[in-house]
């Protein structure tokens, strides 16, 4: 059996202000291809489908769109969608009966019954081979909320995080369920979407989940029993403690410019009977460039002279490459804006972000040994001075502190 592993697709997510609906559709468009050149049996989309919980209409038709369009190409095809922390739970699942009659498995959150037990049965999916047969179980488990977990006996080890032992407790009750339903040859796998211990994050994209005290999962949540974990949330692809069958496939675009040299993915995975016989990275092709000139922050006129002899392809609008501009001044700079878009000026980039640093000397304010007496004592203009001088290394010039003051005036 096949398997394709993504997560984090954020469909409506911008990028300063610039909307990415083509990049996501490039993207969409290559994975259905994807999916039939691979022979692929099922598809696992390990959360985060959209970047927020009140997605657009036409983030939300995207989706829909993709997978009707899946199930027509590979009528066979496994698909299961677990929620994100992104995602909003019941959004995802409201047309689940629908999709459900198409082969769409969606799972949103964890269902209760009346008595408040958890339905661990909807969690244990079973997935078939082409041949209709099943051939493995899937435990597809949403991100978790402190109120989705088990609670804990009284009498638990108090001094384990009940959230932390009820995520582990949830997976051991499923694990149970799906080994008493499975058959000689089958393969148990498994879906989160959280953060484990050791994950590596991409700045600039990611929302920490801080629940309870509790951001990271250790890897021993997920029992050896278990052939592969399917993970989503952190953008980087990277296995899980050294620990090649637990793995994050990353988000298969760049969500932010700390991301312009990385080549994202999506992950095959070859199960061999019970076990995972290989899993192989299969590289997204980047719809549309992001560039970050000059590669590290320079003054202003090797900035400008870079931006000046910029040379790029002609395109559309939702083509063009999105543009970080990184500049080290001085001192303010109140017409840089305007400098930066002069030598752009004509060609086809979006100005997504302009990004200012200094070579400044340390505060001169030691903050570790900042008492509330010498707070209180501080005024407006010395404060002024002090972050002028911490941030572009020298004193503040007469005319910006005349125009402090008359700004300070009652």
């Amino acid at each position: 059996m096949r398997l394709l592993h993504t997560s984090d697709w954020h469909l409506g997510q911008s990028l300063h202000n610039f909307e990415r609906h083509y990049e996501h559709q490039r993207f969409l468009d290559w994975l259905l291809d994807t999916i039939v050149a691979e022979r692929a049996d099922a598809l696992l989309i390990a959360g985060d489908i959209f970047d927020n919980a009140n997605p657009s209409s036409a983030s939300q038709k995207q989706l829909y769109r993709f997978l009707q369009r899946a199930k027509e190409r590979v009528p066979h095809l496994n698909l299961i969608v677990i929620a994100g922390n992104h995602d909003s739970p019941g959004r995802l699942e409201a047309p689940g009966p629908l999709l459900e009659a198409h082969g769409t498995r969606v799972i949103g959150a964890v269902q209760r019954d009346a008595d408040g037990a958890i339905d661990i049965d909807a969690l244990v999916l079973p997935l078939t081979a082409s041949d209709g047969a099943i051939a493995a179980w899937c435990l597809a488990v949403p991100f978790l909320r402190p109120g989705d977990v088990p609670r804990m006996p009284a009498d638990d080890d108090n001094r384990a995080d009940p959230y932390l032992a009820g995520i582990a407790l949830l997976y051991k009750q499923a694990l149970e369920l799906a080994l008493a339903k499975r058959g000689d040859g089958q393969a148990i796998l498994a879906m989160g979407h959280c953060h484990m211990v050791d994950g590596q994050m991409s700045n600039d994209s990611e929302r920490r989940i801080v629940i309870g005290g509790t951001e990271m999962l250790p890897a021993g949540i997920f029992d050896p029993a278990i052939a592969y974990a399917a993970l989503g949330h952190l953008h980087l692809a990277q296995a899980v403690g050294k620990q090649d069958h637990i793995r994050y496939c990353g988000s298969p675009i760049p969500l932010s410019f700390a991301e312009v040299g990385y080549t994202h993915q999506i992950l095959r995975i070859d199960i061999d009977g019970a076990k995972v016989g290989a899993i192989t990275p299969i590289h997204v092709p980047r719809a549309v460039e992001l560039l970050r000139v000059p590669a590290k922050p320079a003054p202003l006129a090797q900035v400008l002279e870079e931006l000046s002899a910029l040379d790029v392809p002609d395109a559309p609008p939702d083509q063009q490459p999105f543009l970080e501009v990184r500049v080290r001044l001085d001192a303010p700079e109140p017409g840089l804006r305007a400098r930066i878009e002069a030598a752009l000026e004509g060609k086809p980039v979006r100005l997504a972000k302009i990004e200012t640093s200094s070579a400044a000397r340390a505060s001169s304010i030691d903050s570790d040994m900042m008492t509330l007496d010498r707070l209180e004592q501080l005024k407006p203009d010395d404060i002024f001075r002090q972050l002028y001088q911490q941030r572009f290394g020298n004193d503040a010039p007469a005319e910006q502190l005349s125009a402090f003051a008359e700004l300070m005036l009652p």
